[in-house]
């Protein structure tokens, strides 16, 4: 039998894989501004601005370079820089099919031994689960706009591939340069999105089972605990420990000491620098492995993170768009915190029902952080407002375990899940017979059907003083994640990248938004009406994708092919999946009904899917070879997937996403800006008003 070269046609395919989605992305791409962040985005990075927090300094930083191809056409930076999320995307889909094809050696090749047809179809599943991730709707749309989860989604490949070939070097005498390399790519994570750091359980698990042969209840436990510790200690510990140690000892050496403006920042640098350079000395000296890995570990991680020194470099320089001036590290650290949002509470907090309580009786307010600012005549940090008793405390009586109903402004919507809030008179009026009388009457409409949640609410606000209102209970709570926030917010956008799509107009739990098969009974079952006779607006939608569930089927093989050939595996990329997806809408703790579609954000779990979708195709190889004698079989089966999955999502999807000659964002901006007179002021609301406009100002 011919020798077959496995390692040279992995990279070409790998390679190919990657002409295809850039070919894709750039024939596909807006020419110029888009809405939502777009405009912003392009503008800081252009020239280097400071935009809304948590920012993304080196996603700026990177733009900045591509924005220099544009050449001094101005007009052409915004192409550019929307190429830039075309290329990281194209690159996030190179170390995807490297990654599927490394994954399936790890689990069907012994020996290192790869006959011809095995190694065709390790190639070909390769192929097909790159190729379809690559035209999924949510990835795709990310891919042609100036926006950070492209960049985000390659960080994620990129670990998860550097995790792989860390797993196969593990435990030889360099093979922890990959694990280093790994650290510095977490701290580079923090200057595109948070979402990168979402890979490092699933890699803190690649070890665990490397490293334990004999998996008990009490190891495996742990280890799960500690690799999401991990996460936890990089993203909530590390990294925000790191602005309050600098901005700590800039404070100290400039009020204490009596030193100048930004010495106490330098002495913090030299100090951590020589702790590091003793701390590698000292455990390499003792041979202290482990311990001189963590440390070089912790380093890169914070090299890596060393990008967001642009943001107070470039605020103290005045730019024209400084949004929250982080131009210090107490400034810096209230912008990573992202203290200009609402606050949420993950696992006890208040409820939206809290707006109808009045103060709490115990503790009414609370204090918040002490504002510092530059005093130039005193050469101090001074308080200019201590915030004591700054905030209203919530009233205990309506908090909650697992508090996912909390957004005062959505109350009448979380209504549409809990139903009408029950209330009644408090003690001391309920002798008030015009109070009695209003309430009662109120009731008698609500029951009558004369009174919406909107009027529900207005009630309610109105009557607070007078009436006690029950809080929504914990189940109604786990009901409404469970419901909407997983329901609605993940599996509704994980079916419209992989059965189909009803539209693209933003679903409220209508009729719009909704996930099709193209299987006209089943959708109508789904939709609660037949879709026989159409009007032509609802089948002419561009956004109309049925992919009769194939991506969806041949992901579950894949999905039990994996859960059937290696456990430890499965639950690796298990974990990795409901980190990327479920994970972040808990997190996020998202609300009825966010400003626009969040499909983005939860993307990395459609491309840990799309490795399961490539795993279905070498399932089908090894389904069949038994019974089918032919050499032909691995191009055969892959010719096949890739018709009937990377094709008809392409096919489906293309005309939605081809945004080539969309410039309506750029019209609305320069129609604002042409009705203004001379000097005019122009107030906006709304990313979609104010981003475009600014990058018209800026840019063009």
């Amino acid at each position: 039998m011919a020798h077959f070269n496995f390692r040279k046609w992995n990279t070409l395919l790998g390679w190919f894989s990657f002409l295809i989605a850039l070919i894709t992305y750039s024939l596909t791409v807006e020419p110029t501004v888009s809405f939502w962040d777009a405009g912003e985005y392009i503008l800081t990075s252009a020239k280097l601005q400071v935009g809304h927090p948590p920012g993304a300094p080196l996603f700026q930083m990177l733009g900045a370079f591509f924005s220099s191809f544009a050449f001094g056409d101005t007009s052409k930076i915004g192409l550019v820089m929307n190429l830039m999320s075309g290329v990281a995307s194209a690159f996030a889909i190179l170390f995807m099919f490297w990654s599927i094809t490394l994954l399936l050696k790890k689990l069907v090749v012994k020996d290192n031994e790869i006959s011809k047809s095995k190694g065709m179809a390790i190639l070909g599943s390769g192929l097909v689960g790159s190729l379809a991730f690559a035209f999924t709707d949510s990835f795709w749309f990310s891919a042609v706009e100036t926006e950070v989860y492209a960049m985000a989604t390659l960080i994620m490949a990129v670990m998860f591939y550097l995790g792989l070939r860390w797993e196969e070097d593990m435990n030889t005498p360099r093979g922890n340069r990959w694990l280093v390399l790994i650290s510095f790519i977490v701290g580079l994570s923090f200057g595109v999105h948070f979402m990168g750091l979402l890979t490092i359980p699933a890699i803190g698990l690649i070890y665990y089972f490397k490293n334990y042969k004999e998996i008990t209840v009490k190891n495996f436990i742990v280890a799960n605990v500690v690799s999401v510790a991990i996460l936890l200690f990089v993203f909530k510990l590390l990294a925000p420990n790191i602005l309050r140690y600098f901005s700590a000892m800039e404070l100290f050496f400039v009020n204490d000491i009596g030193l100048p403006f930004n010495s106490g920042t330098i002495i913090a640098f030299i100090l951590l620098v020589s702790l590091i350079y003793f701390g590698l000395n000292y455990t390499r000296k003792k041979d202290y492995k482990h311990f001189n890995t963590a440390i070089l570990c912790i380093t890169f991680i914070m090299i890596g993170f060393s990008s967001w020194l642009m943001l107070p470099i470039r605020a103290n320089a005045n730019v024209v768009i400084n949004e929250n001036d982080p131009s210090d590290a107490r400034e810096l650290l209230a912008y990573y915190n992202l203290e200009q949002y609402p606050e949420t509470h993950l696992f006890y907090g208040p409820q939206f029902t809290d707006q109808y309580s009045g103060l709490d009786e115990d503790n009414p307010y609370v204090d918040d952080k002490p504002n510092y600012e530059k005093d130039e005549k005193s050469g101090k940090y001074v308080i200019i407002n201590d915030w004591k008793n700054a905030k209203q405390n919530y009233n205990h009586k309506h908090a909650s375990i697992l508090p996912r109903m909390w957004s005062q402004e959505h109350a009448e919507n979380y209504m549409m899940f809990t139903g009408v809030l029950d209330f009644k008179l408090k003690p001391e009026y309920q002798m008030e017979n015009d109070l009695r009388n209003a309430v009662q009457e109120f009731k008698n409409d609500v029951i009558s059907g004369h009174v919406d949640y909107e009027d529900y609410n207005n009630f309610l606000k109105q009557f607070a003083q007078y009436i006690d209102v029950e809080k929504p209970s914990f189940w109604d709570n786990v009901t409404y994640m469970f419901q909407y926030q997983l329901g609605y917010m993940y599996w509704r956008y994980f079916m419209w990248n992989f059965v189909g799509r009803q539209d693209d107009i933003q679903g409220k739990y209508d009729n719009h938004g909704n996930w099709i098969s193209g299987i006209k009974p089943l959708d109508g079952l789904i939709l609660g009406m037949s879709q026989d006779k159409l009007p032509s607006d609802v089948l002419n939608n561009k956004a109309r994708n049925t992919y009769y569930f194939l991506p969806f089927i041949l992901g579950l093989i894949g999905f039990f092919f994996l859960l059937a050939k290696d456990k430890k595996w499965f639950w690796i990329l298990l974990v990795f999946f409901l980190f990327t997806g479920v994970a972040i809408q808990v997190y996020t703790n998202v609300r009825p009904f966010e400003p626009r579609e969040r499909d983005y954000s939860v993307v990395g779990s459609f491309y840990v899917f799309a490795l399961f979708i490539g795993m279905g195709v070498y399932a089908l190889f090894e389904g069949l070879k038994k019974n089918v004698k032919n050499k032909m079989l691995a191009p055969a089966i892959t010719l096949v997937c890739l018709i009937l999955v990377p094709g008809i999502l392409a096919a489906n999807n293309w005309d939605d996403h081809d945004r080539s000659n969309k410039k309506t964002a750029l019209a609305m901006a320069k129609m604002y800006l042409d009705s203004c007179a001379e000097n005019g002021i122009l107030f906006t609301i709304g990313d979609n008003d104010t981003f475009a406009l600014w990058y018209v100002q800026e840019i063009e």
